[in-house]
């Protein structure tokens, strides 16, 4: 036994007032799987979280693709994460895992032959790997095509710019920028935001807008301003996530997932939302390639 409490979250409720189109995709889940210890330097794990839990969630929400990206507690032991894309199958799966510099290129193919796509940088509290090292990795994975994942305090993003300037692949900026406290939708750090997509190889993710708001949901009236302005500006670039089972705040705090993806509907049109929910993803991550 793991000695991790099993999930006791509800994965029930009433459907979300959108109805998700085929193809729709959740960018951004995590799984806590038995077996699997959280390792040093990382959170503790405070129940699990395992595929069929999440199978309900996906039910619930008409949602047929996912994105696994690795959590935290893991750090750099990617072993939980290639079980849970095993489980989930290459057609409806990929995952973004922990990448260092000193990564084997075997191991790196082994993972994407997996469905890895990503790699996580992380500029928070319990990140395995951060900016300083950003560059490197990215090295590392762009003969394979990988992205990176980055999420930072947008606060602090005048820090951060000239690096992520440097980025030759794709990258994600995570989490609605995670302004930590939010700012107004023209702070110039949003300009700057808005700057880094039309160089065209930024993307947005809208997604865990719970954890920065402090205006609260359902609306999240203070993270939808920056959240509005950027999907207006760059429809093609915006992907959507559910941040579920949502651990990085209190049980408490755990917000609704069909809240989460209503959010859209106020958010951006039906047309945009297909972008967010289909077509970007399926560009990104390569859902539906021969």
């Amino acid at each position: 036994m793991s000695g991790i409490p099993v999930n006791t979250r509800p994965l029930d409720g009433a459907a979300p007032a959108l109805q998700a189109p085929p193809g729709a995709t959740d960018c951004h889940i995590h799984l806590y799987l038995p077996g699997y210890q959280a390792q040093p330097g990382g959170p503790p794990i405070p129940e699990l979280a395992t595929v069929e839990d999440y199978r309900q969630v996906q039910r619930r929400l008409s949602l047929e693709r996912v994105v696994v990206t690795q959590s935290n507690a893991y750090q750099c032991d990617n072993s939980a994460l290639l079980d849970a894309l095993s489980q989930l199958g290459p057609e409806t799966a990929r995952g973004v895992a922990v990448v260092t510099p000193d990564t084997p290129d075997h191991e790196l193919e082994a993972w994407h032959a997996r469905g890895v796509r990503g790699a996580r940088i992380m500029q928070l509290p319990g990140g395995a790997v951060k900016i300083d090292r950003m560059l490197d990795v990215e090295r590392r994975i762009r003969s394979l095509g990988w992205h990176l994942m980055v999420q930072f305090n947008g606060r602090h993003l005048d820090d951060y710019r000239d690096e992520l300037r440097r980025i030759e692949g794709d990258y994600i900026i995570d989490h609605i920028g995670k302004f930590m406290d939010p700012v107004p939708a023209d702070d110039p750090r949003v300009d700057e935001l808005l700057r880094l997509l039309d160089r065209g190889n930024a993307w947005f993710k809208i997604c865990a807008g719970y954890e920065a708001s402090l205006e609260g949901g359902p609306h999240y009236a203070d993270v939808g301003a920056v959240a509005r302005r950027v999907i207006e500006h760059a429809p093609e670039r915006i992907l959507w996530g559910s941040n579920w089972p949502h651990v990085g705040v209190p049980r408490s705090q755990y917000p609704d997932d069909a809240e989460q993806l209503d959010l859209l509907v106020e958010w951006a049109s039906p047309d945009v939302r297909h972008k967010i929910l289909v077509d970007n993803p399926a560009a990104l991550y390569g859902f539906g390639a021969a």
